[in-house]
């Protein structure tokens, strides 16, 4: 991230412009390079990650799907036997219920409703609530899983090598924010202060996702499942923190939907009529909200699906895309060899983990081998 707002910062001072996101960033930097036909084409950069930005805020859409279709399944399919003892960790039969693929088309129409919001003031609203309802269900998470922690000496200390790709995709996944990045600096009173934030704020997810994931694997064992609400027993109290987090989730989608609608819509309803545009405008986002039920239909299993979107479009731009800017950014004023020697090996880093996360992904959704436990993040 660092970098891309480095390169952004550069650009703007060279090209006299106030502000540029990632895409104008990206098509400037092309025009900066050495090879006079990505010169001549640098706006297929701007194309390119907006292309990814769409993959990946719609990949996180599915993520919500498939998420809300597992915990309310798991709430529903347990409501019969839910009582008020908390001290087991799960009730001794689950009631049959419908497919995770039935749930998740069930949502389709609340979450329909919920994108013909269009206003970021309104969103943010919305944005608010999410927010206070995820904390208040991760207090009560964290209050639960520090206690009785059962002694770790049995549970293995490294996971296998094939389940590492798995683990790049899903932690690229959790940190990739990267879009939003300049946008943020962008709207901000004193953007000199962006840098103090930004790391402030990477502190702050890393201590907590660490912290998480330790804490949860150690309460949990070898078995977690793939998110740790789905880990808590069947009480009423730990019940209702899977409903408010669901609940939070749920709002979360209108915003993470909000960046791929704005990138499609207005190009797709441009030459349109002025009076069909509003119609159009609702049935694109109506198309675009069944793409990614859809593909969560297709692909139920919320530890793969994390893992295939974080291989293949977060890795793209956090990792690949940014080292190959600041090259090309700073190709004719000079560039010192350690700078280029960690850009090259950050984006062989990217691309390696972007071909071999992909295939691994691909490859467990159609022949699984490897359990639900690649991830034990929220």
């Amino acid at each position: 991230m660092d970098i891309l707002v480095k390169c952004a910062h550069h650009l703007c001072q060279k090209h006299h412009k106030p502000f540029l996101d990632y895409g104008d960033a990206v098509m400037h930097g092309l025009e900066a390079g050495p090879f006079s036909w990505l010169r001549t084409h640098s706006i297929w950069g701007r194309y390119l990650v907006s292309f990814f930005l769409i993959l990946t805020q719609l990949g996180f859409c599915c993520v919500y799907f498939v998420f809300l279709a597992d915990n309310f399944r798991q709430v529903i399919s347990a409501a019969n036997g839910t009582t008020n003892d908390c001290s087991a960790n799960e009730t001794a039969v689950r009631a049959p219920t419908m497919s995770s693929q039935l749930y998740i088309l069930s949502f389709l129409p609340f979450v329909i409703l919920l994108v013909f919001i269009q206003n970021l003031k309104i969103l943010s609203i919305f944005s608010m609530m999410a927010n206070i309802l995820m904390l208040s269900s991760l207090i009560m998470l964290y209050q639960y899983i520090v206690r009785d922690i059962p002694n770790p000496s049995h549970l293995p200390m490294v996971a296998a090598w094939k389940t590492m790709p798995l683990f790049f995709g899903t932690a690229i996944f959790a940190f990739e924010g990267i879009g939003v990045v300049l946008p943020l600096e962008n709207k901000m009173k004193n953007p000199q202060h962006f840098h103090t934030i930004l790391y402030v704020g990477m502190a702050i997810v890393t201590s907590f996702y660490l912290s998480l994931g330790t804490l949860g694997y150690l309460r949990f064992g070898a078995n977690i499942q793939p998110s740790i609400t789905l880990n808590l027993p069947d009480c009423w109290l730990y019940q209702s923190v899977k409903l408010l987090y669901s609940l939070g989730i749920f709002f979360t989608y209108a915003l993470q939907f909000y960046v791929p609608a704005e990138i499609i819509i207005p190009v797709a309803v441009s030459k349109i009529p002025e009076r069909w545009r509003l119609c159009c405008k609702l049935l694109l986002r109506v198309f675009l909200v069944c793409v990614t039920c859809t593909l969560a239909i297709l692909i139920p299993r919320l530890d793969i699906v994390i893992a295939l979107v974080g291989s293949v479009s977060s890795s793209a731009l956090a990792l690949i895309i940014p080292p190959i800017l600041e090259i090309f950014t700073y190709y004719s004023e000079g560039l010192h060899p350690l700078i280029l020697a960690k850009d090259i090996l950050i984006s062989l880093f990217g691309i390696t983990g972007f071909v071999v996360g992909t295939y691994e992904s691909l490859y467990e959704l159609i022949v699984p081998t490897v359990s639900n436990a690649t991830t034990a993040l929220p």
